[in-house]
């Protein structure tokens, strides 16, 4: 049994490590909220910019004269597989959920016999990554000094990928993060940002479409400058989801971890006493039993 000294000590720390934790969960959720806002107010731009696109790449015959992010490669052998996470952790399973989704998808296209390559965006994902699959990591952005994501922030990762896909270096890229719900939830998505995948429209809708809009210079012209933005405002959604998503995560695990704390307490306090009460009878029957030796 723990002596009583030990289990003041240990309720004691317990009580800091909570007021740390409570701490960290006002912080989060003060910083959630602001995220949140940033990560709803982007969708709608996103979206609109896929409807958009989807309409112009109905009215384009794919062709080799068509924009290297429509028309791809030529081939599917290589795929980069861009994995957001945070830089800090403490956020419960929001990491490890976003990496799970990785792995999953890197081992599915390995089994096919194609060739794996990951650009990491945060830190939290390349211990895992590197141990599971080494040597195949090709770059990390270092996001430490990012306070509030900005869309020069994601423009610049754009830039890098779309270099490196002009190069050769890689022929599918897809991007790995996690969808803010709420706190509670954020779920882990991917999607392929290069080549841009466009479905044309069919049925009423082409018909609808082709109808009511006319595009001024042509489709092709347009596609040519609206691809390389498109692949940016799909990486500044990702990066503005994982955001509301590390606050949020962080927030409950820290809620959590708070309450553990608490109950952690109470059963310690309930331990203390009764070793107290346990040092207090047998020091009573001690000082009985020697003054009936009197």
């Amino acid at each position: 049994m723990a002596s009583l000294k030990a289990l003041k000590v240990r309720i004691t720390s317990v009580k800091s490590t909570q007021k740390i934790t409570k701490a960290m969960k006002m912080v989060a959720a003060a910083k959630l909220r602001r995220a949140q806002m940033a990560a709803e107010a982007g969708r709608p731009y996103a979206e609109r910019l896929d409807t958009v696109m989807s309409s112009l790449a109905s009215k384009v015959t794919v062709g080799p004269q068509s924009p290297k992010l429509l028309a791809g490669t030529g081939n599917d052998q290589v795929h980069m597989l861009v994995v957001a996470t945070s830089e800090r952790g403490l956020a419960g399973a929001f990491n490890t959920n976003i990496v799970r989704a990785a792995r999953k998808k890197a081992d599915s296209l390995i089994a096919q016999g194609k060739t794996v390559k990951f650009y990491l965006i945060g830190k939290k994902g390349r211990a895992v990554i590197q141990r599971l699959f080494p040597g195949k990591i090709v770059h990390q952005v270092d996001q430490t000094h990012i306070k509030n994501v900005a869309f020069a922030d994601a423009h610049s990762v754009s830039e890098d990928l779309i270099a490196r896909y002009a190069a050769g270096e890689f022929d599918v890229a897809h991007l790995f993060f996690a969808k803010f719900q709420s706190a509670l939830v954020q779920d882990p998505t991917e999607i392929q940002i290069i080549p841009v995948p466009l479905a044309p429209a069919s049925g009423a809708q082409a018909v609808g479409a082709s109808a009511a809009v006319e595009y001024e210079p042509d489709e092709e012209e347009i596609l040519a400058a609206l691809l390389p933005r498109n692949v940016a405002i799909q990486l500044f959604r990702a990066m503005l989801e994982n955001a509301a998503s590390e606050q949020g995560s962080r927030m409950t695990a820290m809620d959590n971890a708070t309450r553990n704390a608490g109950e952690m307490i109470n059963k310690l306090t309930i331990q203390y006493n009764r070793t107290r009460q346990a040092a207090i009878t047998t020091e009573l029957i001690e000082i009985i039993a020697g003054a009936e030796a009197l």
